[in-house]
């Protein structure tokens, strides 16, 4: 699937995304299914080649990003902060170890970059292989 995500999914998904924000600011939120960050892994040299965290993946997501400015609302406010992960895999207890990835994102346009007042996660929450996320935007 490596290929229909960056050849296909990606440059689709930035074509959506620039018609919205032609509009209006745009928040893209959900499960985007790649870590962009080696810090957003918990073992980023030995998931390298693994969906998610591929070359490939994290280049055509950065462009998505960078083409149309999105702003990653939590690593703007926690830049540099480890073990921030939204996703655990079932196998192995790798949530009781910590040993995850960030997934789960609230990217934002970047005519709204000065309305981000928060974004965090909530660890805590248990429920399944992924905690809930939130943002906090100014009118």
């Amino acid at each position: 699937r490596l290929s229909y995500r960056t050849k296909e999914w990606d440059p689709d998904m930035l074509q959506y995304l620039k018609k919205l924000q032609e509009k209006k600011p745009v928040v893209w939120t959900g499960d985007l299914n790649v870590a962009i960050l080696d810090i957003d892994v918990h073992s980023p040299k030995t998931n390298k080649k693994t969906a998610g965290f591929t070359d490939e993946e994290r280049a055509e997501f950065r462009k998505v990003l960078n083409d149309e400015k999105f702003i990653d609302s939590f690593r703007k406010l926690h830049a540099d902060e480890k073990n921030c992960y939204t996703y655990w895999g079932y196998r192995q207890n790798m949530r009781e170890k910590d040993k995850g990835w960030r997934l789960d994102y609230f990217l934002v346009s970047e005519k709204a970059n000065d309305k981000i007042v928060d974004s965090y996660i909530l660890k805590s929450v248990q429920g399944s292989d992924h905690c809930p996320i939130g943002i906090i935007l100014n009118k």
